[in-house]
C-alpha cells in the first residue's frame, strides 16, 4: 500500500486539548447538578458536543431540560473551553508530532484533519501548525459524528486520496472505530482496542514505523 495521506484527529494526537474539554464540562455538568469525574470523561472523547452532554445528562439522570436549555449549556461549555484555549502555545504540541508532519510533507504525503471540533482551525493556528495542514474537515458538514465513519471520509475527499491509500490516527475508542468502518488503515495512541497499530504515545510515530505497520 502507497500512503498517499495522512487523516489526524486532533485532541489527544496533535495536542493534549482534552484537558480543556473536562474543564469545561465538569463546569457545566455541576451547573446542571451532575458531577463527573476523569474516569466519565472517558466516554466524552472522540464524540460531538450533543452527545457528549446527552451522556452527562444520562449520567445524572436528568430529563427535564428542553432542547432550548440544552443548546443555552452547550455554547457555554464552548465559551469556556475556547477561553482555555486561549492559553495554547506551540510548546502544547504533543511528541514528535512536528517531526512527523515534517516528516509527511517532505515525503510528499497530505495531511488532513479529521477532528469532531468546530475550533480545529483556531487551534492549529495556535500551535503554530496550520500552515502544514492540507485540509481540515468541517464536522458541520457531514451528517453523523464518530464512530460513524464520515469525517475521516471526508477528510480523506478533501486531499483527493481513496480511503485505501489513507492511514488514521486516534486516541478515543470512538475514532478507531470510525476509521475502521471507513475501512482505513486505523493508528491509536493509547490503551485502544481494535487498531491496525498502537503505540503508547505520539512520540513513537514516524513514517517508517507506519510503513512496516502496512507490509
Amino acid at each position: 500500500m502507497e500512503i498517499k495521506a495522512v487523516l489526524f484527529d486532533l485532541d489527544g494526537v496533535i495536542a493534549d486539548t482534552a484537558k480543556f474539554h473536562f474543564i469545561a464540562w465538569k463546569t457545566i455538568a455541576k451547573e446542571v447538578g451532575v458531577e463527573i469525574d476523569e474516569k466519565f470523561n472517558e466516554k466524552l472523547k472522540g464524540v460531538d458536543r450533543v452527545l457528549s452532554f446527552e451522556r452527562i445528562l444520562a449520567h445524572g439522570n436528568i430529563t427535564s431540560l428542553t432542547e432550548e436549555e440544552k443548546e443555552y449549556y452547550r455554547t457555554k461549555k464552548n465559551n469556556l473551553y475556547k477561553e482555555l484555549l486561549k492559553k495554547l502555545t506551540p510548546d502544547d504540541v504533543l511528541p514528535g508530532i512536528v517531526d512527523l508532519f515534517n516528516e509527511l510533507i517532505d515525503n510528499n504525503i497530505k495531511i488532513s484533519i479529521a477532528s469532531i471540533s468546530q475550533n480545529a482551525p483556531y487551534i492549529l493556528e495556535k500551535l503554530n501548525l496550520l500552515e502544514k495542514i492540507d485540509a481540515i474537515a468541517d464536522p458541520k458538514a457531514v451528517k453523523n459524528s464518530k464512530p460513524a465513519p464520515d469525517i475521516f471520509l471526508k477528510a480523506a475527499e478533501m486531499v483527493g486520496v481513496d480511503a485505501c491509500n489513507c492511514v488514521a490516527i486516534e486516541d478515543a475508542e470512538a475514532g478507531i472505530e470510525a476509521i475502521n468502518r471507513a475501512e482505513i488503515f486505523s493508528i491509536g495512541v493509547g490503551d485502544l482496542f481494535g487498531a491496525d497499530l498502537l503505540v503508547d504515545s505520539t512520540g513513537e510515530l514516524n513514517l517508517d514505523i507506519i510503513r512496516k505497520a502496512l507490509k
